[in-house]
């Protein structure tokens, strides 16, 4: 057990009902203690979409026996879970959540710190930025205008890469704008501060354009798109955010065709993308579906694709020498994941905005939008394979489905998928 984790466990018990049996965690084996897990977090999924909050309770007594925020990778997330399942049953009195997240009591997170670990201590947002500044240079470095719409990344790492590339490019460094959409406005400020002194480094002419606004109130207007630009669009774990609607039955249809929800707010967006006739829009995000309507599909996706993650987390951390570090940087690192399992097991309609889908569902937004993939050519693959070799943990795996998206995987299970699209 580590040091912190006494005062922050998360002991998701409401004592709405009966006091449960008590589980003998002492003698119980690892592997019991995870199949038990399962049971209990799905059992406590079916009460919970039911509205039982009695039988939901007594699930979570027993879950709070057996997880732990320090445990193993199982003990881990049955404790995210868990919570998640507390804070959803907590807001059906409306009064009661609104007062324990004044106080505290419901925590709030560093996500930038957790974004900052996860894009350092894991191979996932390497292998991301590798693929997309590989594509990047083998489709606009040839063009004397690039511009580079990043919906939301915000982090300079993804950036210095390509002005190294496109200053070791034969001919002039081309004119680069950036324009970076952001609610958050000092983290536009430190992007622009950061990109225009690496631009300077590598003698690259750059403008920078904030737009300091969300993603579902970005206009075309606002983009200053110019003639003769060769335009990329990047979105790294953005645009599914536009899946989330106020009126469900009015804006989403369901094709019978192929199974997938037409999402009007996310349609219009795409099609705004493909009116400017961009070169390349590259799409980075999770492979699992978390957009759908039955909290219990939600939560045995979740279950399956936050498994194979915090798996990963445990073995990519266990590598590492400064174990105090190393442990605190996992705490955060889980606790900003734990928001996002908060968000898709708590939240319903407009608030729950991690609405994630496979590759194969975006495939056809995509197609329905007008674009056609790109072809990840192997010496793409073979990069990133290189970066994620880089980082001495065995267990990834990249596999090319048919050129068309890389994606990363724990094991055998697909944790991203990056793919390409352009509509010429």
């Amino acid at each position: 057990m580590s040091s912190f984790s006494t005062s922050q466990e998360a002991n998701v018990n409401l004592c709405l009902g009966l006091s449960s049996s008590q589980v003998d965690e002492v003698t119980i084996k690892p592997e019991e203690r995870s199949v038990k897990l399962i049971q209990l977090l799905l059992t406590c999924a079916t009460h919970a979409s039911s509205g039982n909050l009695h039988r939901a309770d007594l699930c979570l007594q027993q879950i709070s026996q057996l997880s732990s925020i320090s445990g193993d990778s199982m003990q881990r997330l049955a404790a995210r879970f868990g919570a998640a399942f507390a804070v959803r049953l907590i807001k059906r009195w409306p009064g009661i959540y609104k007062g324990l997240s004044q106080s505290g009591l419901i925590s709030t997170i560093d996500i930038d710190r957790g974004h900052l670990i996860f894009n350092q201590r894991l191979p996932y947002m390497g292998f991301a930025y590798s693929i997309i500044n590989q594509t990047l240079i083998h489709s606009v470095s040839s063009d004397p205008f690039i511009h580079i719409l990043d919906l939301g990344s915000g982090d300079p790492q993804l950036y210095i890469p390509f002005f190294q590339n496109l200053s070791n490019e034969d001919q002039e460094p081309p004119s680069l704008r950036i324009t970076c959409v952001h609610s958050n406005k000092m983290m536009l400020e430190n992007l622009g501060s950061i990109l225009k002194k690496e631009a300077g480094i590598y003698g690259i002419r750059m403008e920078f354009n904030p737009i300091n606004i969300s993603l579902k109130n970005l206009t075309l207007n606002m983009l200053k798109a110019s003639r003769g630009e060769a335009l990329a669009v990047i979105s790294i774990f953005s645009i599914h955010h536009l899946l989330a609607e106020d009126e469900v039955g009015a804006n989403f249809v369901t094709r019978n065709t192929n199974g997938v929800q037409d999402c009007k707010q996310l349609s219009q967006f795409l099609k705004m993308l493909q009116s400017m006739s961009p070169k390349v829009v590259f799409l980075v995000e999770q492979e699992s579906d978390h957009n759908l309507t039955r909290l219990v599909d939600r939560f045995v996706e979740g279950l399956q694709f936050y498994s194979a993650l915090f798996d990963s987390i445990d073995a990519t951390f266990k590598t590492m020498m400064d174990s105090s570090s190393s442990e605190q940087d996992r705490f955060v690192l889980e606790e900003m994941f734990g928001k996002e399992i908060e968000n898709i097991v708590a939240c319903e309609g407009v608030q729950r905005f991690e609405r994630h889908e496979r590759y194969e569902k975006w495939t056809i937004r995509f197609d329905q939008a007008g674009f056609k993939p790109v072809r990840l050519w192997f010496d793409v693959m073979k990069e990133a394979k290189k970066v994620v070799d880089s980082y001495g943990v065995s267990g990834y795996k990249i596999v090319n489905q048919k050129g068309r998206d890389l994606m990363i995987c724990w094991h055998d299970r697909p944790i991203y998928a990056v793919s390409a699209w352009t509509c010429f």
